[in-house]
């Protein structure tokens, strides 16, 4: 078992309305409080904090902390967020893999399986399967299924997020327009949220390591390219769910290369791991997969280094107007070709430095992504947990637990 804890980002003071829900708000970064702090803090009389830290101690969500220091008297109590309360259901599902996770509330892994699939056997497939292996990983986690707050999963396509469905995914055949929801729902009947893989990556590294970074884009470079893009702290999945696709920008060199969308020139056709690989075979190299690129870069193959070098300067070229447009103050490579890829990140670094605006880049950083292939995961949990702790629906448990005791 292993354990990646993220970090909150605290809520605006201002905005808090006096209720359990969003009192709740302000422990949820783990920091032990007593009454008399929150009152303080908060403004709200020492009764009306007293009674909204007892209903959230009866829904578990907040614990006993210890006791603060006493000037006399008896200490006072402190209390703290209990992230152990419940759990989240995580998913990444990739073209060829699934990687399924169970979390605490505060992102904490506490029990994780790779399960090697084809996402193109379809969605009933794919999904009786990871329901299957969530079943066991629960039990292995030691957690019955009433302690399950959530299912967040992401896909390898553009999803609508409010209804959960694949839209037109093009490495996805028979999954346009599945209803995913409700066909989890089925087995695990709890809230189940689904989005993009590289949006949830772009949730996930950014919570776990780079919070305060509040304009950030993560672009995966794997079996295709993504960009998660996150701006004034929100993530934006555009009007269809297809924000970020970087992948079918037009890369000015590539006006002869085919991609599999049926247009000419795209980065992904240029620059994804399968693209790359193409090219070394044609120069006579063993090479079918992104694997096999970083494992001739490995073996100093200099014609693999130049070829992930000059995908890195293709994916710079179209980030660069990215950079332009949406001036964040970090950019991170991921996906399997972008975590291990160095020359791939110099190629990006050398182009996006060089065409973007000096005002845009005066601040910015590009690096690798530090989750590694736990950003999917973590960010998927982060999803759940965003929806499941928001002020409202904790409002609405603790009312909901109250009518039934």
């Amino acid at each position: 078992m292993t354990k990646t804890a993220g970090r909150f980002a605290p809520p605006d003071i201002q905005g808090l309305q006096g209720r359990a829900g969003d009192l709740f708000q302000l422990l949820r970064d783990g920091r032990a409080r007593t009454r008399a702090e929150l009152a303080i803090t908060t403004g709200l009389a020492r009764s009306t904090v007293a009674s909204r830290i007892d209903a959230l101690i009866s829904s578990g969500l907040v614990g006993p902390a210890g006791e603060a220091s006493s000037s006399g008297g008896r200490p006072p109590s402190r209390f703290a967020f209990n992230p152990a309360a419940r759990v989240v259901l995580a998913v990444d599902v990739g073209a060829t893999h699934a990687v399924v996770a169970v979390t605490d509330l505060a992102g904490s892994i506490v029990a994780e399986c790779r399960l090697e699939q084809e996402v193109a056997d379809g969605p009933e497939a794919v999904l009786g399967r990871i329901l299957a292996l969530a079943q066991e990983l629960l039990a292995e986690a030691g957690r019955p299924l009433k302690d399950l707050a959530g299912v967040g999963i992401g896909l390898p396509g553009p999803v609508e997020h409010d209804t959960g469905r694949p839209v037109k995914p093009p490495i996805m055949p028979g999954w346009d327009g599945f209803d995913v929801v409700p066909y989890v729902q089925r087995s695990l009947p709890v809230p189940v949220l689904v989005d993009n893989d590289v949006n949830i990556m772009a949730l996930g590294e950014r919570t776990a390591y780079w919070p305060e970074h509040s304009n950030f884009l993560f672009i995966k470079v794997a079996t295709g390219v993504g960009a998660g893009i996150i701006s004034s702290g929100q993530l934006q999945r555009g009007a269809n769910g297809t924000a970020g696709d970087l992948g079918h920008v037009r890369v000015p060199r590539g006006d002869d290369v085919l991609c599999r969308c049926g247009n000419y020139g795209c980065l992904e056709a240029l620059a994804s791991g399968p693209a790359v690989a193409r090219q070394l075979q044609a120069q006579g190299l063993d090479a079918a997969t992104g694997a096999d690129v970083l494992r001739l870069v490995r073996e100093g193959r200099p014609q693999a280094v130049q070829a992930l070098r000059q995908a890195g300067r293709d994916v710079g070229d179209v980030l660069a107007a990215a950079v332009n447009l949406l001036n964040p103050s970090m950019v991170i490579i991921g996906g399997s070709i972008g975590e291990a890829g160095e020359h791939l990140v110099a190629g990006i670094r050398e182009v996006v430095y060089r065409r973007s605006l000096p005002l845009a880049t005066a601040h910015l950083r590009i690096g690798i992504s530090m989750a590694g292939p736990r950003a999917a995961i973590l960010g998927a949990s982060q999803m759940v947990t965003q929806h499941v702790l928001s002020p409202d629906v904790v409002e609405a448990t603790l009312a909901g637990s109250a009518i039934a005791g």
